[in-house]
């Protein structure tokens, strides 16, 4: 049953319709993956053998009287392990999320009600407050490309079982990178949509309202386009969510798009591995006729950026709790006011920010997204790093990461080119392009204009035809 292990979850949908394969074994080539390959990589921390089974042999049963469920009959699939699932152990990361929910939340139920199959609850940092993936409960996991090397986080337990064959498709969610930074790590596609296309399912009272969304981590930008479509729209949950249509977008040869690119932020300097695959991504778009234009959104700073996303993001997690609380929090993350991080400082202006202030961060923040706007209304997609460097090895977290032998604080490092379009709300896909001279895998951001995320894929699509596959980690050679 090899051959139904690495292919996108549109492929394996097409196999299971054609009964060229039953769903049962195709849920069990992956379970057997899982069982060779999790081991080594620890990415699927919740393993769901008995239900996943069960459920492909109801696929199977209802495709055998003519009854087709939906785009993904069959089809297995991981969920990152903060998102509620009915009747399975739920953890956030962390002992004191430990749960065993009634119910699946909205981006779940969507994704079952179209016929994919769960085969278990991906690994992630305590909370999604890391870019590394380590927790008390499960321990550390590990990027499939080098075990020494995180895979990244907060939905790094997804982006490694995408990349080393356990499941077709994931389903993440990215305050800060958390989609993108694993898939860059490791090799994948990931989508951040645009800003409220999609519910998080999170139930009253809700304390983060600004800049989280779920989105798919896959194999292709056409499996995050199908993804796409199953998870958007409105739910009574969610009140500003809106009914945005996704339909395809017209297929154009790549030499139509127009394309601004930049290999840095002022303030935060890549290593020269990111900026040379930049570079050379650049010429070759140039050379198949795309028209491109060197430039970044006026007046993007990395850190007024990334100080102004921290005290949205910290005034919004900081509101539900008490003074005791906060001060607890703001201890164990040292964030400290005058921090040579600029995460950190804004963190610490966001956790004691009154009412006047977080008005003001809003209008900083729509600055820098009416500044980005402006850039997309010259050019169709802007292409940025993802990171500052490819997959970092297991470090301490809040320690200085070397960066071509420069120390650069660890949140600028990871997240540096994540923040700002989570600030502005804009949509962005990872697409991998290449490795470094490590034989790690590289990832450009492609953003696009808000609510134009089919447009976007549609670009993606044909970038990713261009660049052409990286090839897969060692661990799956």
């Amino acid at each position: 049953m090899s051959e139904l292990i690495d292919r996108t979850a549109m492929d394996l949908a097409g196999v299971i319709r054609r009964r060229e394969a039953s769903a049962v074994e195709v849920v069990q080539a992956h379970l057997a993956r899982i069982d060779e390959r999790n081991g080594d990589i620890n990415a699927v921390v919740t393993l769901c053998r008995d239900q996943a089974l069960e459920r492909a042999r109801q696929a199977d049963a209802a495709l055998s009287r003519g009854i087709l469920w939906g785009p993904l009959h069959g089809v297995p699939i991981t969920v990152k392990d903060a998102f509620a699932t009915a009747g399975i152990r739920t953890t956030s990361g962390t002992p004191l999320a430990d749960s065993v929910p009634d119910a699946d939340t909205t981006p779940v139920a969507r994704l079952l009600t179209a016929g994919a199959v769960l085969l278990g609850k991906s690994n992630m940092p305590p909370f999604g407050l890391n870019y590394q993936c380590d927790n008390e409960l499960f321990g550390r996991t590990n990027n499939p490309w080098n075990l020494k090397r995180t895979c990244g986080g907060s939905s790094g337990g997804g982006a490694a079982s995408v990349a080393a064959g356990m499941v077709p498709l994931e389903l993440g969610a990215d305050l800060a990178g958390s989609i993108r930074v694993p898939a860059h790590y490791c090799g994948v596609f990931s989508m951040k949509p645009t800003e409220f296309l999609l519910s998080g399912g999170g139930a009253p009272p809700r304390t983060i309202r600004h800049m989280s969304q779920p989105g798919p981590i896959a194999r292709s930008a056409e499996d995050l386009a199908l993804a796409l479509r199953l998870l958007a729209g409105p739910d009574d949950q969610v009140r500003e969510i809106p009914p945005v249509p996704l339909e395809a977008a017209a297929v154009r040869p790549l030499a139509s798009y127009s394309v601004a690119w930049m290999s840095a932020l002022p303030g935060a300097q890549p290593s020269a591995d990111i900026v040379n695959s930049m570079t050379k991504l650049a010429l070759g778009l140039t050379d198949v006729g795309c028209h491109l234009r060197e430039a970044l959104p006026e007046g993007w700073e990395f850190a007024p950026l990334m100080e102004t996303w921290a005290e949205l993001a910290y005034a919004e997690i900081g509101s539900g709790m008490d003074d005791t609380a906060r001060q607890a929090f703001a201890e164990q993350l040292r964030i400290e006011p005058d921090s040579d991080d600029a995460l950190l400082r804004g963190a610490h202006r966001g956790l004691s920010a009154d009412y006047r202030a977080f008005a003001a961060t809003l209008n900083q923040r729509d600055g820098y997204a009416m500044a980005l706007d402006e850039l997309l209304q010259q050019v169709d997609v802007l292409l940025m790093p993802t990171s500052m460097t490819t997959a970092i090895e297991h470090w301490p977290t809040g320690e200085p990461i070397p960066v071509d032998g420069r120390p650069e604080t660890y949140w600028t490092v990871g997240l540096g080119y994540t923040t700002p379009t989570n600030l502005t709300g804009h949509p962005v896909v990872v697409c991998p392009v290449g490795r470094d001279r490590d034989d790690l895998p590289i990832g450009v951001q492609v953003v696009g204009s808000r609510w134009r995320d089919m447009e976007l894929l549609g670009f993606v699509e044909r970038l990713a035809e261009f660049a052409g596959p990286i090839g897969q980690p060692p661990i799956c050679t």
